[in-house]
């Protein structure tokens, strides 16, 4: 499995998500431009000492991801997802696919999946816009981790 994150911005996440695809061995890909210098000191604190444990690629481009990863299934995560992420049956070999924390994914980008394939977390207020991408990651990869009996 494989987490993808799309131009994300805030260092701050990526180094708490590339801390938590460590500690489950979880592959991290990078896609497109980033919003920060990999060798920024935000991004190495909030992964503190566990960079030389996690599984990081970088891809210039979605296309550049698919055609070197060939996931069997993508899912994506949106608040506009009509679908619930704990109704996918995921598979070890797919991705979970995040956009960036100011633009998430972009309808464009969505439309061109299958609106199954586009899950949201439920967010029960009015008042929450989004989550933090973090947390969104966790929620997403302890559920797929838990659906494949992987949470020894």
């Amino acid at each position: 499995m494989d987490i993808v994150l799309v131009e994300p911005q805030i260092p701050q996440n990526t180094g708490s998500i590339s801390r938590t695809c460590a500690a489950t061995d979880t592959p991290l890909h990078l896609v497109g431009p980033l919003g920060f210098d990999l060798s920024e000191k935000a991004v190495r604190r909030a992964g503190l000492d566990y960079w030389p444990y996690v599984k990081l690629s970088r891809h210039g481009t979605w296309e550049n991801y698919m055609e070197t990863q060939r996931p069997r299934k993508v899912w994506l995560f949106s608040k506009f997802g009509e679908r619930l992420y704990t109704t996918a049956d995921f598979q070890g070999d797919d991705a979970l696919v995040f956009g960036s924390e100011t633009k998430g994914l972009g309808q464009e980008f969505l439309s061109t999946f299958p609106s199954d394939q586009i899950l949201r977390i439920p967010i029960v207020t009015d008042y929450v816009r989004s989550l933090n991408l973090s947390n969104a990651v966790s929620i997403a990869l302890y559920e797929a981790r838990r659906q494949l009996h992987l949470d020894v």
